[in-house]
């Protein structure tokens, strides 16, 4: 799979990068992590595929909790002494790889050097300590998802599946990626692309 910082490259060799863009499992797709996924693309080039799921939320374990696992947070602080929107966040589960690491997809109000990848228009992926406790003082980006891990596609995987017809792709709207609730956006992003499930097949193509 591609290191983040070297995404940059895809654009230019492959007019189809799906970075920035919606991945909508099929009804085909199986398993506890992929089944009715939304999959944000945040790298895609040559050397594979990054992404993070974004509509399932963890009940492994809640933002504040995962301040005071990493000492951001003293243990005996609570939810409540956290900035508003810090004690909105959601820990999602973002996929299969890396769930140890903590990856925020966040609005480009908040830019780390060196550390901060721009995926899309206003949309940027920073996957270090430092924005968590940003997130924690109020300082932070003004939109953010936090995910534990990532999905990954090595190098054609996903082309593969796209082919085999398991994910539908498309173009985001604006307002869903960070105002959408998880559970609402495996439905918001179908009605996005005018499909109904109920008529979905393993036939159905790109939408």
């Amino acid at each position: 799979m591609t290191e983040l910082g070297n995404s940059n490259i895809g654009k230019s060799q492959l007019p189809s990068s799906l970075e920035g863009q919606f991945l909508v499992a099929m009804p085909s797709v199986k398993g506890p992590h992929f089944e009715r996924s939304v999959v944000y693309i945040c790298s895609h080039d040559k050397q594979g595929a990054m992404g993070l799921i974004i509509n399932q939320v963890s009940d492994q374990i809640t933002f504040p909790d995962l301040l005071k696992q990493i000492d951001i947070l003293g243990e005996s602080a609570g939810a409540i002494s956290l900035p508003s929107p810090a004690r909105r966040m959601k820990v999602l589960d973002g996929g299969p790889v890396d769930q140890g690491r903590g990856f925020v997809l966040h609005s480009g109000d908040y830019i780390l050097k060196d550390s901060t990848l721009q995926v899309a228009n206003d949309v940027c992926l920073t996957a270090t300590i430092e924005i968590l406790r940003a997130l924690a003082e109020g300082t932070g980006p003004s939109s953010a998802l936090l995910t534990l891990g990532y999905a990954g596609w090595s190098a054609g995987q996903l082309e593969e599946e796209l082919q085999s017809n398991s994910w539908l792709t498309c173009e985001p709207d604006p307002t869903m990626l960070f105002e959408c609730a998880p559970e609402d956006l495996y439905d918001r992003s179908l009605d996005l692309m005018g499909v109904d499930l109920s008529m979905l097949s393993s036939e159905v193509g790109h939408a």
